[in-house]
Order: structure tokens, then C-alpha cells, then sequence
């Protein structure tokens, strides 16, 4: 048996209101986001987390900020986006959620809104990507399921601006409903001694007692922060008998209750018709296939590559640093400061070797913007194609191998493009730990796009049998060093579980908006963190201990790792890029200066050495400074020992002799 009760009904929306969009994964929240909010959009990390949410003013509602909440499952939460969306629930001024649905998922969708409903919230329910169920065939009877929930229901295509001016006027007339679903007795009768208790919840007690009950962990900590304690023995009071009565699980039971009212209402709501395309649902099939998912993730990887590593960085790069401003705008600003400005310091930290300019903008600007651009627009198309959760499935595989799973080769493959970029990107996966240890293999074995380009270089000079023993290495260092992290780190593997929206094609409006609001990110968070490294170096350079680093680094270049004196230089270059070093290394290649053992060992050594400072200050952000003091501290010497090992492996072996 199931109710639906009206709380009062009204819903007072007012200035400085707040008003939720909540959803599972992959079901247009964000593009819903923006039609509401228009252009005034803010990002920024919720309190006392990583994770990050949007927050924009509604255009038609003056003064209420609409919360762009990340992607949830249900509840309990079960990772810490989730439960930022949990908390942003709890919140005293959330006067209105929005839930966006998948038409096409009918069932995920309702489980997600009978938890909200039970909150006793005002709940409006937004189907989205109705085109794209009709495309399958599916009608779907909202005036059924709004008897059901008591709540407006309004069908959309969010990427067409369809039904948003309804949502809009929905968020108004919404008001709070109490669903309450029949759930054992013993179920019901704890709720009902949780409702006797004497305490205020920002959530009807009813749905608080749901979530208690299934140890749901903000609600825990709020009952924890809230309630005294006589309250909270008298919880766990209760809730120790249902565990007692349970024993295969109290949100066993209560799911099983959801599962038969979700079942009657689609039958009596979904109609499904014979003309779904089968063409779409074959690709989709061949995507995740063992066997012919891995050639078309190649393809699409190498495409991405192609666009990002090749385009991006190459003809982008060559044209805006080497032209633009190698040989037009920096020129031009030398001269112009060697006329105006009469103090030398001043000139250097403007446009000398470590000036502001000619190294942190030339670089934030002319070097990263095109691989960042263009790295949107690829990570864009395959986001709208609905193709990325299929690269996590393919690869979950060989990433359990180092206790992670197939969240982790989107970071790890915009590693290639740029390392700074990358570690911002871990905020996707789930658990802390799985951050850190991808940020720890990002920063120690994965090469940028413009140190690829450099290493590629020096390899095809030597010998195919030099690319595979640096492939090789790199490849092994990176197996081993995941694995004992994997086990050093508290916490158990995350395993993947991945919803597979459908495979469309991207819209171009999309892609469009969402790259522009990402460079707009990028500008804000990342030059910056250029701009600061370079006022680092001009000091260290300007206080003459550049060059005494470059003395001190000597004995161990020489003595350790085999390689001439002058390579101090090139090597102490890599705290700032790798790249930086690569090319030192290159420049003595070519200049006979290296034997061909000795450039194996020089690009082994720099590929694992510790990445550019916009990186590590980007670490630091993310991680903390004790995380990445920690990293640094094992990077470096284990790079330098790798290095060694390796020449005197090869030189025992005879090898490039």
C-alpha cells in the first residue's frame, strides 16, 4: 500500500532561496543547468571536499540559486560525490529539487525519485531525453506517475530547450509530498518510533529513519552533530533490533518494497512499441565487446591523440609559440622594454629567461591553451557521444591489476596531452585513494604530449630496440610502483559500476558551451600556478642558487648515472618541465655529446622524474602539501635510481656499445 500526503500547499520561493537539480549520472543535469541559469555560472568545490558543483542565479526566478549537484546513484551514498549531493539535501535553505530523470531508464530513475519524494521535499521531476526514447520506441504516461507521486512531471529534451520554460514555472507550484511506501511491519513500526522522538531534521523523519537504518553515512554524521546523545542511544537502540531481524540486510527488505511499487507503476505508465532501432543498440553492443571494444578504443584513442597530441600540440603550438609570440609578440615586447624600462631586474622579470611573460604567459597561453583547447573538444564529443563509460569498461581489466579500475585511463590518457590537466581530472573517480594513486603514477611515468614529441625524437635517432627497452621500463615501473601503492594505501579497490548511456550523436551546441565554460576554468585555476612557478625560478635564478643547484647535481649525473657533466644543467631544467630536460638532452644528441646508452638513460630517467612545477602546484591543490612532498620526495631519487640500474644493466649486457 502506498500514500501520497501534501505537506501545506504552497512553496515559498524567495530571495536567496536555493533550489537542487539532482540526478543520476549521465542524464543531462548539466545541460538542463545551463538552459535555466544562462551564462552566470560559478564553480567551485563544496565545503570541506574535492568534489566539485555549479551554482548559477535562475533567469526567471530573481535572487535563487540553482545547485548544479553531481551525479547519484541513490542512497545510501556510497562515494563522496554522492554524498556531497546528500549533504546539499540536508540543506535549510533548499526550498525546491529538481530531479532529472532518463526517460529511457525509467526504473533507475524511479528508485532515485521515490528517496526523494520520501524526503518530503518540493519535488519536481524533469524526464529528460524524451527524443531519445521515442527513437527506442517508448511513450510514457506522465499523468499516471504524477498520481502516483503527487508531483508535476514534465517532459524534456534539455539539449533542445524543450519543456524548460515548464520546468521553470514547475519549480514554483511544487510542494512538499510525503511518499510513503508500505514497508514490513517491523519496518514500520521503528519508523514510527523514530516519528515519536523529539527532535527537528531538515528531511521528514520518515526518509531519516530509511537512511539511519541503512547506515547511511551523512546521515549518521548529521544525527552525530545534531541530536544529543539520549536521541542518539535511543537510534541505535532501534536500529540494532531491525539488524537483528534483518540478517541478510535491513536495505534488502526496504529495496525489495521499492522494487514492487517501481514494477506496477511502469507497467502501468511505459508503452513500448516494436520500431526501436536496432542499428544503435548494435553499436552499443560491439563498444563493450571483449573482443571488438579494444580495436575501436584504440581507434577512437588514437584519434583523440591524433587531435590533441598532434594538432594540439604540434601545428597548434608551432603556430601560436614558435610564430605568434616566438617570433612577433616576445620580439616585439624585448625591444619595446629594452626602450622604456631602465632597470634590468625589472626587464628580466618581465622578458628575460624567467620572465613573467616570455616564460609564464608564452607558456600558459601559447604552449598549454591549444593542447587543453583541443583536448576539450575531444573529451567533449566522446562526453555528449556517451562513449566514456564504455573506455572505463574496457579497460576496467588491466587496471584491477594495479587496484584500480576503469575510471582511471581517462586521466591517465589526458596525461599525454598535459599532467597538470590530468591530475585536475581525478576529481571523476570515486574514492580518495584511487585519487592519490593515480595523481602518485601521473606525476612519476606519464609523459606529456610536448616530453612524448622530444623522447619519440631521441628513440628514432638510436634503434627500434631503444623504444621497446624505454617502453618496456616505463610500462614496468608503472605496473610495479601501482601495485605496492595499491597495497600501501588504506582502502579497498573501488569496483567499477557504471551505468552505459545510449550512443548519440554529440550535439554541437554542447560541446561548443561546455569547452568554453572548461578554457574559462582553466584560465581561472591553471596560469596562475604558470605565473607562480615562474616567479619562483626568476628568484632562484636572480639569488645565483640556479647555478649552484646545477654544481651540486653534478656528482650524481656523473657518478650515478653515466651521462656528461654539462646534462646537470638539462636535468635540474626538468624541475621546471620535463620537457625543458628532454630537450637539453635532444640538443646534446644531436650534438654528439651522448652515446647512444647514454640518451637511452637520460630519457628514462627524465619520463620518470617529477613533473613541471604548474604540475606539482596543481598536486598540491588537489592533495595537499603533505601528499605531494611525499610524492616529490620518492619521485626523485627513485627516477635517479632507475636510471642508474638501467645503465649499468645495459652496460653490463653490452648494450649501444
Amino acid at each position: 500500500m502506498t500514500a501520497c500526503h501534501a505537506v501545506h500547499p504552497g512553496n515559498e520561493i524567495h530571495n536567496g532561496s536555493c533550489v537542487a537539480l539532482v540526478g543520476n549520472p549521465n542524464v543531462g543535469k548539466s545541460v538542463l543547468f545551463h538552459r535555466l541559469t544562462g551564462q552566470y555560472v560559478m564553480v567551485s568545490n563544496y565545503p570541506g571536499t574535492t568534489v566539485e558543483v555549479s551554482q548559477g542565479k535562475l533567469r526567471n526566478l530573481q535572487g535563487v540559486t540553482l545547485i548544479d549537484t553531481p551525479g547519484v546513484i541513490g542512497f545510501p551514498s556510497r562515494s563522496e560525490d554522492e554524498q556531497v549531493t546528500e549533504k546539499v539535501l540536508f540543506h535549510s535553505d533548499l526550498r525546491t529539487v529538481i530531479q532529472v530523470g532518463d526517460a529511457k531508464n525509467l526504473r533507475r530513475t524511479l528508485h532515485l525519485t521515490i528517496q526523494l519524494a520520501e524526503m518530503g521535499l518540493p519535488l519536481v521531476l524533469a524526464l529528460n531525453m524524451m527524443d531519445e526514447a521515442r527513437m527506442r520506441g517508448l511513450e510514457i504516461r506522465t499523468d499516471v506517475m504524477e498520481r502516483a507521486f503527487g508531483i508535476p512531471i514534465i517532459q524534456t529534451v534539455a539539449t533542445r530547450g524543450s519543456g524548460i520554460a515548464d520546468v521553470e514555472n514547475a519549480i514554483n507550484a511544487a510542494y512538499p509530498v510525503n511518499l510513503e511506501i508500505q514497508y514490513p511491519p517491523e519496518i514500520e513500526q521503528a519508523i514510527q518510533q523514530v516519528e515519536q522522538l523529539e527532535f527537528d531534521s531538515p528531511i521528514s523523519k520518515r526518509a531519516l529513519s530509511l537512511l539511519w537504518f541503512v547506515q547511511d553515512p551523512v546521515c549518521e554524521k548529521w544525527i552525530e552533530e545534531n541530536l544529543p546523545q539520549s536521541v542518539q542511544n535511543q537510534l541505535d537502540n532501534i536500529r540494532s533490533y531491525l539488524i537483528n531481524k534483518f540478517p541478510d540486510g535491513i536495505e534488502i527488505v526496504i529495496q525489495q518494497s521499492r522494487e514492487s511499487f517501481i514494477e506496477k507503476l511502469v507497467h502501468e505508465s511505459l508503452l513500448e512499441a516494436k520500431n526501436a532501432s536496432m542499428s544503435v543498440k548494435r553499436l552499443s553492443y560491439l563498444t563493450t565487446h571483449p573482443l571488438w571494444g579494444i580495436p575501436i578504443l584504440f581507434v577512437v584513442l588514437y584519434a583523440m591523440y591524433w587531435f590533441v597530441g598532434v594538432f594540439g600540440a604540434g601545428t597548434l603550438v608551432g603556430l601560436l609559440e614558435e610564430q605568434l609570440f616566438g617570433e612577433i609578440i616576445n620580439p616585439w615586447l624585448i625591444s619595446i622594454s629594452e626602450k622604456v624600462i631602465p632597470w634590468v631586474i625589472l626587464r628580466d622579470f618581465l622578458v628575460g629567461d624567467y620572465g613573467l611573460w616570455t616564460m609564464g604567459v608564452t607558456y600558459a597561453l601559447a604552449l598549454l591553451l591549444p593542447i587543453v583547447l583541443t583536448f576539450f573538444i575531444a573529451f567533449g564529443i566522446l562526453e555528449d557521444s556517451g562513449y566514456l563509460p564504455r573506455v572505463a569498461v574496457l579497460s576496467n581489466r588491466l587496471f584491477s591489476a594495479i587496484g584500480l579500475n576503469g575510471q582511471a585511463v581517462l586521466p591517465m590518457v589526458l596525461g599525454l596531452g598535459c599532467v597538470t590537466m590530468a591530475t585536475m581530472t581525478t576529481r571523476i573517480l570515486n574514492r580518495p585513494r584511487d585519487r592519490v594513486l593515480v595523481t602518485l603514477l601521473l606525476a612519476l611515468a606519464v609523459p606529456c604530449s610536448a616530453q612524448l614529441g622530444v623522447v619519440l625524437g631521441m628513440l628514432s635517432a638510436i634503434s627500434l630496440s631503444a623504444a621497446l627497452i624505454w617502453g618496456g621500463v616505463i610500462f614496468l615501473v608503472l605496473l610495479l610502483v601501482g601495485w605496492l601503492a595499491s597495497r600501501v594505501l588504506p582502502g579497498e579497490r573501488t569496483p567499477l559500476i557504471v551505468e552505459l548511456p545510449p550512443l548519440r550523436m554529440p550535439v554541437f551546441t554542447n560541446v561548443i558551451f561546455k569547452t568554453l565554460a572548461r578554457l574559462e576554468w582553466y584560465i581561472k585555476e591553471a596560469v596562475p600556478l604558470f605565473l607562480l612557478g615562474t616567479v619562483l625560478l626568476f628568484a632562484l635564478d636572480t639569488a645565483h642558487i640556479l647555478p649552484a643547484l646545477i654544481e651540486a647535481l653534478k656528482p650524481i649525473v656523473t657518478g650515478w648515472l653515466g651521462l656528461p657533466a654539462e646534462a646537470a644543467s638539462a636535468l635540474l631544467m626538468g624541475f621546471l618541465r620535463r620537457d625543458f630536460a628532454a630537450t637539453g638532452f635532444f640538443v646534446m644528441q644531436s650534438q654528439g655529446h651522448l652515446s647512444n646508452l647514454q640518451a637511452l638513460v637520460s630519457i628514462t630517467t627524465i619520463t620518470l622524474f617529477i613533473p613541471c612545477i604548474a604540475s606539482v602546484f596543481m598536486m598540491v591543490k588537489e592533495r595537499g602539501w603533505k601528499i605531494t612532498l611525499g610524492m616529490v620526495a620518492f619521485i626523485l631519487p627513485f627516477s635517479v635510481l632507475v636510471g642508474g640500474l638501467l645503465m649499468r644493466l645495459l652496460s653490463g649486457l653490452g648494450w649501444g656499445l
